[in-house]
């Protein structure tokens, strides 16, 4: 998962320079916009908006904050923008053959589902030669 690494771009240009040509790269990522809410609060049902995007969950951390999430075990986690996200597969040279947007049911007490799609997913074809 690109949500992992803090630039999505690299992934694409190996993801490209890997597969034959005329194959498909399906690939699935967060709405963006739910890296922007105060986790905290969003867990409490609120949605605020804290950080501006791209960002990640060390972002506006005190030293003493990203101490304990790195003890903690938690994962390092980095939002992307879609143009890095759906630009940077074109980038790359893929080109995109589909869009999907998904949302979670109202069962899943996602919070952000209420008001619009928390994934995407692209299928991206390299040209045939």
């Amino acid at each position: 998962s690109n949500t992992f690494i803090p630039d999505a771009r690299p992934v694409w240009h190996e993801a490209f320079r890997v597969l034959r040509p005329g194959g498909a790269l399906l690939s699935g990522f967060d709405n963006p916009v739910i890296h922007a809410f105060d986790q905290e609060l969003y867990e409490r049902g609120v949605l605020r908006v804290a950080h501006a995007l791209p960002c990640s969950n060390m972002d506006g951390l005190s030293e003493e904050e990203r101490q304990r999430l790195l003890e903690s075990g938690e994962p390092l986690e980095f939002s992307h923008t879609l143009e890095e996200q759906i630009g940077g597969q074109i980038e790359a040279g893929f080109l995109i053959a589909g869009f999907y947007e998904d949302v979670n049911p109202p069962e899943s007490n996602e919070l952000v589902s209420i008001y619009m799609p928390v994934c995407f997913a692209t299928r991206a074809i390299k040209p045939a030669i």
